[in-house]
């Protein structure tokens, strides 16, 4: 739903739980003006990365995303409320403060219950609201239109239909995992770039995706891991339930991790037209991100920016014009063409490599190791704890690893041996605007470059995920081949004594590893 500061009121067109509406009237309280006009995806289906490409378009006040995001869904799963400001990108912190703030003094609101809007019909639709502002307009838009014609710009279709049609074209399969990317994909790569429709598969979006959390990792997306795992195809992707999520498989269900992808992405921008006219400025990553960007970046000789996790810290480098190409470890990667992550960008940028490199994916990604080293990396979830448990690890775990006496410690784990360099509770300093925010998780980096880094987040508000990420960097070929738990094993076993997260909770290992 986009906002446009033109004339009066607010229009609910949803069943909000009652704390939803509370927000989303404060919300509406932050923008200081009445609103008279609501710009809505046809059927009420909209990708984030539209929703952040329609508003920059038609220069909206903001929009109001209601999505369960890569949560469970359906009446007995997640529902939350995302806002988006006039650029485009997720609130920042200020706004959201202000936002809590005002919600906790309201003390009524009004609805139209029996106000009926056609969320199927293209085209505007006014309704006489008895106010002195007339009329109240909703206008209905093609849900992937305005998005095409941004991707029409940045990419080379003529050369992606070739790689999906021509004469040595590359099976491809697709998992919109029964989100709102069903319509995006069938519109974009198949009418669009020629993919064959059976390339698409869970593409109906369903209100429970399906039964399944629409998640693009090798534990939920497992219809897709198995029909690579095949050989027929030799690209796979998946999405998230609102789009701003992937997954990419190569033949024989060959994983590419989030962190190579940023990577190897950044290492290939030339390929993408879009920027062999803009240049590129900069890369940002979240800090539990891998430092595998960092190779390239120095490579290239441009800058990279360590953020926390949260997309709304790479808006202003963005904004400021100092950052190209952003990516975070959950599969989150983007560039300054929007300000949201764009998981079909993604995609298409993917196809644009292989178009021009004549490679597989497997392929492209050993040959990216073999130039830059290969980063080891995994990341363990601890999902549905206790709070105050995740809390009071945190807590523990924070003064342990900054106490002076823990400081150089070595850690002795079969032939493995690592010593700590530095430690902290990492914090950032927009370059931007000297904002400072605190506390965005502990790191332990070690003399050979390696990491352990131990982040709390709430995945809902009654429960909380604890994430563990290691990271060991290889630079040597003949070592490039094996599994990532068996070289991440020392590290893990590290993390998990240091921390007792087995002891404390209860658990026998984490939920998903990823």
């Amino acid at each position: 739903i986009f906002l446009c500061k033109r004339v009066t009121s607010i229009l609910g067109l949803c069943n909000f739980y009652p704390i939803h509406v509370c927000l989303v009237c404060a919300y509406l309280i932050v923008f200081k003006s009445l609103i008279g006009r609501l710009v809505i995806g046809q059927n009420g289906i909209l990708s984030t990365p539209a929703v952040s490409c329609i508003i920059r378009k038609i220069k909206a006040a903001g929009g109001i995303i209601l999505t369960a995001s890569h949560s469970p869904g359906g009446p007995g799963g997640e529902f939350g409320v995302k806002f988006e400001v006039a650029n485009g990108g997720p609130a920042p912190d200020i706004v959201s403060d202000k936002i809590y703030q005002i919600s906790k003094t309201l003390e009524e609101y009004a609805i139209c219950p029996d106000l009926r809007v056609d969320l199927s019909r293209l085209g505007r639709q006014e309704f006489d609201l008895e106010n002195k502002f007339k009329p109240f307009r909703v206008e209905i838009v093609d849900s992937v239109d305005i998005y095409l014609n941004l991707l029409r710009n940045i990419f080379d279709f003529s050369a992606i239909r070739n790689l999906l049609t021509g004469s040595n074209q590359i099976k491809i399969r697709i998992d919109a995992m029964n989100g709102v990317m069903g319509p995006y994909v069938r519109r974009i790569l198949c009418d669009e770039l020629g993919a064959p429709a059976n390339s698409a598969i869970n593409c109906i979006p369903l209100e429970d995706f399906g039964g399944q959390p629409p998640d693009p990792n090798l534990t939920y997306a497992t219809a897709l891991l198995e029909a690579m795992r095949g050989g027929e195809y030799g690209f796979g992707a998946a999405f998230d339930a609102d789009g701003d999520r992937y997954m990419i498989l190569g033949q024989n269900g060959f994983f590419v991790n989030a962190s190579d992808s940023l990577a190897i992405i950044a290492a290939h921008l030339s390929c993408i037209p879009y920027f062999c006219h803009m240049g590129v400025r900069g890369f940002g990553r979240s800090m539990p991100t891998s430092t595998a960007l960092d190779k390239v970046a120095k490579v290239m000789k441009v800058p990279v920016y360590e953020t926390p996790t949260g997309w709304r810290y790479f808006s202003n480098l963005m904004d400021s014009g100092r950052c190209s190409l952003c990516g975070e470890e959950s599969f989150g990667t983007g560039s300054d063409h929007l300000r949201e992550k764009d998981g079909l960008w993604a995609v298409l940028v993917w196809l644009s490599i292989l178009a021009a490199r004549k490679q597989s994916v497997e392929e492209i990604v050993r040959d990216h190791w073999a130039k830059f080293g290969r980063h080891y990396y995994c990341r363990f979830d601890y999902e549905a704890l206790e709070p105050r448990t995740a809390y009071f690890i945190m807590r523990d775990l924070e003064a342990l690893i900054t106490d002076k006496s823990f400081s150089h410690q070595q850690f002795a784990v079969g032939n493995s041996i690592y010593s700590v360099e530095r430690t902290d509770s990492f914090e950032y300093v927009d370059p931007v605007d000297g904002t400072v925010t605190k506390r965005q998780g502990l790191r332990i980096i070690f003399s050979n470059a390696s990491r352990l880094i131990f982040r709390m987040s709430a995945s809902s508000h009654v429960r909380a995920t604890l994430r563990i990420y290691a990271e060991s960097y290889e630079k040597d070929p003949s070592q490039h081949n094996k599994e990532p738990q068996a070289v991440l094993s020392p590290l893990i076993a590290i993390a998990l004594k240091i921390s007792q997260i087995h002891e404390r909770t209860g658990r026998k290992g984490p939920t998903v590893i990823t």
